[in-house]
């Protein structure tokens, strides 16, 4: 395993994070806790989480992939070997089951506490928004619409605060957002030189079918000295290539139709065009476009999830791979004819 640390910390991490949402709904608990057993054993120390999971949401299974990670740390005793990652959701109609108060001091503290409980823990390692409160682009989404009825109003100092006072409780130690904007990010950024706690990584989806990041937010990252954490590298399973001749039964797409993000018609032609490139120099479509994200010069981790030991240990291998010039000259040509699919 490869190692590196969490922005403005001497936090050490895996360069492969484990992604657990579908723990509790696709995976039982036996299932979640052989996947850590096996991605601890191969050095990963690094495990992502939220309130939310297990995916797709409902009120039946929110806090149970939590649960499961909680349950792993009490039966093996590793909580100071790994580093946690766990998220509180924003204002959507789809997760008023959880909460429906916003980035409030209060709901702060509820998600944080609920989160402690769940996981068997008394600190999280890296607390991360899992969405903006306001109207903007993401899950999805293309482009920006103004909504000019919104009434959000702008509170990230606020919500900077807040965070802050949590912080200093000891519940949490690092903050993060996620499906954020160049916008939102430099808002956070902005307060953080005023004194504000500073916002460490972003985590986005992004892959060979969604590299739209690339367009503004990597500046942002570079120069603000924060880190990615993509999530997706493989669209949903679709660059394993799994989906080009078949239509697997327990393929998550198969599964749960309304992710249907990486199956437009444009999504498939790119991974064709991508299976091609891995073919003509003899490596696997899933480990190319994994070790393509992972050695991005503004990823700090690259967020892998699987529902068996055996799709895990590929993912985790795609680590020894480094690909080769002429690799990463035929990606680019791909994209060049068919950039971002997926958004």
């Amino acid at each position: 395993m490869r190692y590196t640390t969490l922005p403005n910390t001497n936090v050490k991490v895996s360069k492969i994070c484990l992604g657990s949402m579908t723990w509790g709904e696709q995976n039982t608990e036996a299932e979640g806790h052989a996947q850590l057993d096996y991605a601890v054993a191969q050095g990963i120390n690094f495990i992502d989480t939220a309130e939310l999971y297990a995916v797709p949401a409902t009120k039946e299974t929110q806090g149970s992939t939590e649960r499961i990670i909680g349950s792993w740390l009490k039966k093996t005793g590793k909580r100071d070997e790994v580093v946690i990652a766990t998220k509180i959701v924003g204002p959507r109609d789809f997760v008023k089951h959880i909460r429906t108060g916003g980035f409030t001091k209060a709901e702060f503290e509820d998600a944080i506490n609920k989160s402690l409980q769940r996981l068997q823990t008394d600190y999280i390692d890296l607390y991360q928004l899992h969405w903006p409160e306001r109207n903007t682009n993401f899950f999805g989404m293309r482009g920006y619409v103004h909504d000019d009825e919104e009434r959000w109003q702008d509170n990230f100092a606020a919500v900077l605060g807040h965070l802050e006072g949590c912080i200093k409780s000891g519940k949490i130690r690092h903050i993060g957002t996620s499906n954020e904007t160049p916008y939102g990010v430099m808002r956070y950024a902005e307060e953080a030189r005023k004194g504000a706690p500073k916002m460490i990584t972003m985590q986005n989806p992004y892959s060979l079918l969604n590299r739209q990041d690339e367009v503004g937010l990597t500046e942002i990252l570079h120069r603000e000295n924060m880190g990615h954490l993509p999530y997706s590298p493989l669209g949903f399973g679709q660059l394993t290539g799994k989906y080009l001749e078949d239509t697997p039964k327990n393929g998550r797409v198969t599964l749960f139709p309304q992710f249907s993000r990486y199956h437009n018609d444009n999504s498939f032609e790119a991974t064709r065009a991508y299976n091609e490139v891995a073919k003509k120099h003899g490596i696997s479509l899933t480990q190319m476009a994994l070790a393509f994200v992972t050695d991005r010069p503004f990823v700090i981790s690259n967020i892998i999830g699987a529902t068996t030991v055996e799709q895990l240990k590929e993912n985790i291998e795609s680590i020894h791979l480094t690909l080769s010039d002429e690799v990463l000259q035929d990606i680019e040509s791909v994209h060049e004819r068919i950039p971002n699919p997926a958004p």
